[in-house]
């Protein structure tokens, strides 16, 4: 049976270039990035290279690019590096759990935080933003595309709104943006986005896993949370992971180099949406279909539960998601879903399909004719009906 992958927003295969790229480093140039021998030398240029390309990919200085294991890590450096006692922040309620759990771990620490809500289409308003600000803000954190519902935020709006605000305030307020769904189908200039910081992830983008990025706009007075090294100018001390970064860097030369694959992407995505709603009755799409990244259809269908079609089209040789990755382990239903206001048990039956640069037409036509009737199978024996 040949396997067919619809869940790239959990993760990308490691394009070949970006392997080819990063093979010699792991065993002909092995030096520690931190040495002072040619070995080490070797390394650091390396490293310098990689950083160079992800500057100019993001519009920005290389003293502006700190690597870190993975977004997690540079969503979590964000949030509790910034923020003191007594201060406020911003973000919404549809998040990725590291921003999420790191903000609630700043409320245990006397931070203010306000979750914003988002619309049935999962989008926050740029007025409920302005009107949640207060003279102790501190922090705004926004993700720029939703992982579950793919639904693209205002983040250049915001960034514009807050930069005139800056000017008028004593205090500086900052803007993060974890952008991991983002970096391979939108505007990635930190400066046309106006954040102040913007976290990035390789396994997202077809490159290596246990790697990540964090842009910080020089003066951005975010502090470490671990300790042990001068490396990264001590935001994040540990032995640079030098085939990571040398892959993220080779896998942002392919986002560039292969931005006519969105087009390709969205014409099977709109025909996927398209065919299954009209298969299917009781199904509706979730999130935006227009502010939407390419790749990303989300459904819900009434009276089945996900894990069951998870399963199912597992053994019928698809891979797919019920929602995030870093969910998947929970029985709860999708926090993101429920924000949208939808009902328990038409959130636990979604589905997410996510297409990447090697699906094809065909592979569409196996998915439109597989799932209605492993739809219509789970609900015969539903107790829903």
């Amino acid at each position: 049976m040949n396997k067919i992958y619809f869940d790239h927003s959990a993760t990308t295969p490691v394009d070949e270039k970006v392997l080819a790229a990063m093979l010699p480093y792991f065993s002909k140039i092995y030096g520690n990035a931190s040495s002072i021998h040619n070995f080490g030398q070797v390394a650091i240029r390396a490293v310098d290279d990689a950083r160079e390309v992800v500057a100019d990919f993001l519009g920005t200085k290389t003293n502006e690019i700190y690597f870190t294991s993975g977004a997690t890590e540079s969503d979590n450096l964000a949030i509790l590096g910034l923020a003191n006692l007594g201060e406020h922040i911003i973000t919404t309620k549809i998040e990725h759990p590291a921003i999420l759990e790191a903000a609630q771990e700043m409320e245990k620490r006397g931070v203010q935080v306000t979750y914003l809500p988002v619309s049935q289409e999962g989008l926050v308003s740029v007025e409920d933003v302005k009107n949640a600000v207060k003279e102790n803000t501190r922090l705004i954190s926004v993700m720029y595309v939703n992982n579950e519902i793919g639904t693209i935020q205002p983040i250049a709006e915001i960034g514009q709104w807050l930069k005139e605000l800056n000017h008028n305030r004593e205090k500086r307020i900052y803007f993060h943006s974890d952008a991991v769904q983002a970096t391979n189908y939108c505007e990635m200039n930190v400066d046309q986005l106006g954040v102040d910081m913007l976290s990035l992830s390789g396994h997202k983008i077809y490159g290596p896993k246990g790697i990540g990025v964090l842009y910080k706009r020089a003066g951005t007075p975010v502090r470490p949370h671990q300790f042990g090294g001068h490396q990264e100018s001590s935001l994040r001390p540990g032995t640079l992971n030098v085939p990571g970064i040398v892959g993220l860097a080779e896998a942002i030369k392919q986002v560039m180099a292969n931005k006519n694959d969105s087009e390709k992407i969205m014409k099977m995505r709109d025909r996927l949406v398209k065919e299954i709603l009209a298969a299917i009755p009781n199904s509706q799409l979730n999130g935006d279909l227009i502010n939407r990244v390419p790749a990303n259809a989300h459904f819900s269908f009434y009276g089945v539960e996900g894990e069951s079609m998870l399963i199912l089209l597992d053994q019928a040789g698809m891979a797919v998601s019920t929602g995030s990755a870093c969910s998947s382990g929970s029985l709860a239903p999708s926090h993101v879903l429920m924000a949208l206001g939808l009902e328990p048990l038409l959130a636990h039956g979604s589905l997410r399909i996510t297409l990447g640069k090697d699906n094809t037409e065909k592979e569409i036509d196996i998915l439109v004719k597989t799932l209605p009737p492993i739809i219509e199978k789970l609900r015969k024996i539903s107790p829903i009906k």
